[in-house]
């Protein structure tokens, strides 16, 4: 059985043997019984010659072979999202070339689930911002990607929490976004510790209070709504929420600390999923869902619980740099063949933060080919010094 040295959190090392790792499936053989979107990664091109804390290289084929992965695992995608580093690495110029090149990809596969971020990120904040600069910038990105099909994740803006001064402004300028959009759009409510510019959003700093004001602009524009995902980190807050969806609008669970028991559901109702942690255990998330789809609970929590605890470090705080731990499981499952990213991301999070994601992975049964995952382990290890 495979071994390796790796750092601890207290300083030092220690000889880990890794566990039996599990099989998953590699394919569906029939419908999932949730809507399960992946907010997907990109793949960095480590031989391009650029400046990565300013300019954007991306692999795309590699960057494109992850997402038919993730199609034949009956998962959507979620594309051009926080994962895929908007904001934090790739601007709206890349991204309209990533949701250009995913929408075109998706048509060889019949079913396939693609879900486009549609957001201001081209308009930067600052006091000359207006409102109706806000709502311009939405309906650039709009026009774009209804311009190719694509259906719409109506992203939080950095721009409106900047420039609003109540919560009438979100009303106006949803209400505005909403009664132009082609088909029902899916909402998102990204909260303050996946981005600190997002404090404060729907015009209140209470969450609660938050709610009541999107309800309100739901409520409204329901025929427009096909969902929101709220990305809160607080179970409760989304069950209360979901308990007050208007009827025929989904709630997507953004919880990557509550999913299971978030997807699973109550009596009240479920949650459907769009989640970065879908990304990293893609082939995990798709097995639990199929033994959900056939009742069986049972399978359903041995799948998923043991991923728990991977998701929360990997979202540990700050959160924003949980794309780390996400492009770090591609590296050692073999999706990729280099650990580094867009941005330089690659740097937010410690060795000893990697080591533990390897530990608690392979305790997942999420190292699809040990070998393979102790060999990467050991060539980041090496970099840091550590030898074994």
């Amino acid at each position: 059985m495979s071994e390796l040295i790796l750092p601890v959190a207290a300083g030092g090392t220690e000889r880990y043997r890794l566990s039996v790792q599990r099989e998953f499936a590699q394919q569906i053989d029939a419908p999932l019984p949730r809507i399960a979107y992946s907010a997907a990664h990109v793949v960095a091109d480590p031989l391009r010659d650029c400046s990565p804390w300013l300019e954007a290289a991306v692999d795309w084929d590699a960057t494109i072979a992850y997402r038919q992965y993730l199609w034949k695992l009956g998962l959507g995608v979620a594309e051009a999202m926080d994962t895929a580093q908007r904001g934090m690495g790739l601007d709206w110029e890349g991204a309209k070339e990533l949701i250009r090149r995913s929408l075109d990809a998706a048509s060889d596969f019949p079913g396939a689930l693609v879900a486009c971020g549609c957001g201001t990120d081209h308009l930067q904040p600052g006091p000359d911002v207006s409102v109706d600069d806000v709502i311009r910038a939405y309906e650039t990105q709009m026009e774009y990607i209804e311009g190719l099909g694509g259906k719409l994740i109506i992203m939080a803006s950095r721009a409106l929490a900047a420039c609003a001064r109540s919560p009438e402004d979100y009303a106006r300028v949803y209400g505005r976004i909403l009664s132009q959009a082609k088909e029902p759009v899916v909402l998102h409510w990204l909260g303050e510790m996946f981005d600190p510019a997002l404090n404060g959003y729907w015009g209140k700093d209470d969450h609660e209070a938050a709610m009541d004001v999107c309800l309100g602009i739901i409520e409204e524009h329901a025929d427009k709504v096909d969902g929101i995902k709220i990305s809160l980190l607080d179970k409760d807050k989304e069950i209360s929420m979901r308990r007050r969806l208007p009827e025929g609008v989904l709630m997507y669970t953004g919880d990557d600390f509550n999913y299971a028991e978030l997807i699973e559901g109550d009596e009240q109702g479920h949650s459907h999923a769009l989640l970065g942690i879908f990304d990293a255990i893609a082939p995990a998330a798709s097995s639990a869902l199929q033994a959900l789809g056939k009742g069986d609970l049972a399978t359903y929590h041995d799948i998923l619980t043991p991923t728990v605890p991977l998701s929360r470090h990997i979202f540990q705080a700050p959160t924003r740099f949980y794309k780390t731990g996400v492009v770090f499981m591609a590296y050692l499952n073999g999706h990729q063949n280099h650990f580094s990213m867009i941005g330089g991301q690659q740097s937010t999070r410690s060795v000893q933060h990697l080591s533990e994601l390897f530990r608690l992975a392979d305790q997942a049964g999420l190292l699809t080919n040990p070998d393979l995952a102790v060999a990467r382990m050991r060539n980041v290890l090496a970099t840091y010094g550590v030898e074994g």
